[in-house]
């Protein structure tokens, strides 16, 4: 608890939705019309969806895109988002270069304000879904990450890195230790977000007892494909705080130290933990 006491109180951060096209220049520009209008909000730490920089007409179609680590349009994108604003940046995810020359990483990059690169999470859990006409198979184009959890520092504390699909999997999130933000980029599909979205993330929000912020794809893409969206900021009481349903916009609010204090000494479910 030291930790919370020793830090500003409130801190706020947005989640960024979009509806990203086939067009990589589009997409980057209605990231930054939407970076310049959270921080003109007040946020100080800002995350994009999955596949923020580029949604493909087909799945292989994201391989023509791909970065070396450390060198690519995307990267600098972020790096000069995160240092013109002075803000903490989530990339969402991005292609990266992998072993493997028929498939890629699916990377989530943090950039700080003074442009360092804070983390790097490779998406390990990869989706697979069938259901009347309707399937997805992310292991034909996307390796699996081998080095998980990723956690880096902020000023509103230890912030854990996740994508998509690993919001099923608690496990990854109790590897992490305590942290105070969970940071989730995502691109669910309509059929499973409807049912599942929500109540994922309330989920992953109580039982850590932290924020889950969740920036999202949401809308109708070039390929036909329909994104849930609901991109959403959650308290760690499971508490919504704000959430765009559909289309480009963002979800913000306050993250309050004093907020995770106080559900963690009032329910201290973290501490009776026994494995």
């Amino acid at each position: 608890m030291s930790d919370l006491r020793n830090r500003n109180s409130a801190f706020k951060i947005a989640a960024l939705q979009m509806v990203s096209s086939t067009d990589l220049n589009a997409n980057l520009l209605q990231a930054e019309k939407l970076i310049q209008s959270a921080v003109q909000s007040g946020a100080k730490l800002l995350a994009l969806p999955e596949y923020f920089c580029f949604m493909g007409a087909r799945d292989r179609d994201k391989l023509a895109h791909l970065e070396t680590d450390g060198e690519g349009p995307v990267q600098r994108f972020l790096f000069e988002q995160a240092t013109k604003y002075q803000i903490w940046l989530i990339g969402g995810t991005l292609p990266l270069e992998s072993p493997d020359l028929n498939r890629i990483y699916n990377s989530s990059l943090v950039y700080g304000p003074e442009g360092q690169r804070l983390a790097r999470y490779d998406k390990i859990h990869l989706f697979g879904f069938k259901k009347g006409d309707e399937s997805y198979d992310e292991s034909v184009t996307i390796r699996p990450g081998e080095a998980v959890p990723q956690v880096f520092d902020a000023p509103c504390g230890r912030v854990g890195l996740a994508v998509c699909y690993d919001l099923r999997f608690p496990e990854l999130f109790r590897a992490m230790g305590e942290i105070n933000l969970l940071i989730i980029p995502s691109a669910f599909t309509y059929t499973t977000g409807q049912a599942h979205w929500e109540v994922l993330l309330r989920a992953r929000a109580i039982e850590n007892q932290c924020y889950v912020l969740a920036p999202a794809q949401g809308g109708k893409h070039e390929s036909g494909r329909r994104t849930w969206g609901h991109s959403m900021l959650i308290s760690p009481w499971g508490d919504i705080i704000d959430k765009v349903p559909e289309g480009p916009g963002y979800a913000a609010g306050e993250l309050d130290l004093n907020t995770i204090s106080s559900v963690r000494q009032s329910l201290p479910a973290l501490r009776h933990r026994t494995m």
